[in-house]
């Protein structure tokens, strides 16, 4: 399976700006600019695309482990922030609020921990990860 997105910049960096369009065309035409990147502008940038892709694949992969385990979790939320530091991605911070009927606490760490370690866009990165894993019953 190959997946796809385009991106499109005119003009200098700091006055230019871009358009991304993924192959689905969820994002078609998105605007992306030095200021959404760096300040607070209007459209996305390539961190918070980033942190879609970890929360979305962390997630999926968290249900797919609690499943296999035999559990069926009502509500899965994951919130991901990306670090940008001196030019460089530092740092990806999971934080998942989970509803699991009849889990303990232990067995849920251990299927959150190796989601985190194991989910396809984990894997990918090879920056430093860390998890807040909540049980909300």
């Amino acid at each position: 399976m190959k997946r796809s997105a385009k991106a499109v910049w005119k003009g200098t960096v700091k006055d230019g700006s871009g358009v991304l369009t993924t192959q689905s065309t969820t994002l078609n035409e998105t605007q992306y600019s030095f200021k959404s990147r760096f300040e607070e502008g209007v459209g996305t940038n390539p961190e918070e695309l980033l942190a879609a892709a970890h929360a979305g694949c962390f997630t999926m992969k968290t249900s797919a482990l609690l499943t296999e385990a035999g559990y069926i979790p009502e509500t899965l939320e994951t919130d991901c922030k990306i670090s940008l530091d001196d030019g460089k991605v530092t740092l990806s911070e999971l934080t998942l609020n989970a509803k699991v009927p009849a889990i303990s606490e232990e067995d849920f760490q251990k299927i959150a921990k190796e989601a985190k370690e194991t989910c396809p866009i984990s894997v990918a990165f090879s920056f430093d990860k860390t998890l807040t894993a909540n049980l909300i019953n």
